[in-house]
């Protein structure tokens, strides 16, 4: 297996920062953070005008044709920048679940809005319990007159209070299923949620009998959600990645300007090793997310246990970062003015989504088989 990217690779690397860096600065980030919506819709249109919102998706649905691969290189710029946009919720969740479910039908009907920007989706798995597991789902489905409704509620839904699209997991006699469910269907209830990350909306969702359609085979969810996670763990874990290179070179940059005792404070040892550490840290945590994006774009059999290693291991080093980056900061660091509070707050919540890396690395033991 190659890890190297291609020229064509590294040439969308380049786009997706500079349409970033123009659309995705710090003071843009704070004011969307203060927006109902937490997103720009014109800023969003113009990633799907770029093709950005469909790179996994196959040609005959209005995609680009490529794999996760690419996707994982805009999540990695995404974090880098602390992109305001549901881009992990829609290309991620709700695009991969419409991908793997086996439902053509309903990928016709939904993909070409979603690559188009036209429609933006996401997953509502989670409940009150916060589990990330099938034995997590009680939200129930049942068949009414000859269609389906879902009765229950969905909890930490990224971006649930604005998606157009909401694909819900769902108990049936069957087993777990998969149900799409529109904005404006009747008895859903969508209240925004608070957050400690106000780079990142979380909704509650609260469906009383909502009319439902049922995507996939009956009682058969389970393992295509499954897969979804694993690639999302994946996808955010290249997202920590470049959260944790920006923090890396902002604490870098300053300890080279900021004086102390008439020398650049990057002089003194303690610094530089405090510097060693998180690089270190980073470059471990870009290999584990390089393995498991290889191992999404090819769907290998290595990819669940991989996926929860990456999560673990990133999720751990951006976290690590982050604090690091705001000592090396000192005051200035831990002032809500300073972006390094963003990036600290961005890893906090990050290594909690999709499951924490205690959970991960008992995932890990499992699909080993230890």
């Amino acid at each position: 297996m190659s890890f190297t990217f291609s020229e064509e690779h590294e040439d969308l690397r380049r786009m997706v920062r500079d349409l970033l860096d123009d659309t995705s600065p710090e003071a843009e980030v704070r004011r969307l953070m203060e927006t109902p919506q937490g997103f720009d819709p014109a800023v969003w249109k113009q990633i799907g005008d770029l093709g950005l919102l469909g790179l996994a998706v196959p040609e005959r649905f209005g995609g680009a044709g490529y794999g996760f691969l690419e996707v994982g290189i805009v999540l990695e710029e995404a974090g880098r920048s602390l992109l305001c946009a549901p881009y992990l919720s829609s290309v991620v969740l709700a695009t991969s679940t419409l991908l793997h479910c086996g439902d053509e039908a309903a990928a016709e009907r939904y993909l070409p809005d979603l690559v188009s920007g036209a429609i933006r989706g996401t997953l509502a798995l989670t409940e009150e319990s916060g589990r990330w597991d099938e034995g997590g789902v009680a939200t129930v489905a049942r068949p009414r007159d000859g269609a389906w409704s879902v009765s229950g509620t969905k909890t930490y839904v990224l971006d649930g209070h604005t998606a157009d699209l909401l694909i819900v997991a769902a108990v049936t006699g069957a087993g777990v299923g998969l149900f799409a469910v529109e904005a404006d269907a009747p008895g859903l209830t969508r209240d925004p949620l608070p957050t400690m990350d106000m780079t990142r909306r979380q909704a509650r969702l609260r469906f009383d009998e909502t009319p439902a359609r049922l995507l996939g085979e009956e009682g058969r969810g389970w393992p295509v959600l499954s897969r979804v996670l694993d690639l999302a763990v994946v996808g955010l874990a290249a997202e920590q990645v470049g959260g944790a290179a920006k923090t890396l070179e902002m604490a870098v940059e300053y300890a080279k300007v900021r004086q102390q005792f008439g020398k650049a404070i990057g002089s003194f040892q303690a610094v530089k090793h405090r510097c060693a550490d998180m690089l270190v840290e980073v470059e471990s945590a870009r290999s584990a997310a390089y393995y498991g994006l290889w191992a999404a774009n090819g769907l290998t059999a290595e990819l669940p246990a991989v996926a929860s290693l990456a999560k673990a291991y990133c999720s751990t080093a951006y976290f690590t970062c982050a604090a690091e980056s705001i000592q090396i900061h000192g005051g200035i660091g831990f002032t809500w003015e300073h972006p390094a509070h963003l990036y600290f707050k961005r890893a906090r919540s990050s290594r909690q989504l999709f499951g924490d890396p205690e959970h991960h690395r008992e995932l890990v033991a499992q699909r080993i088989g230890l």
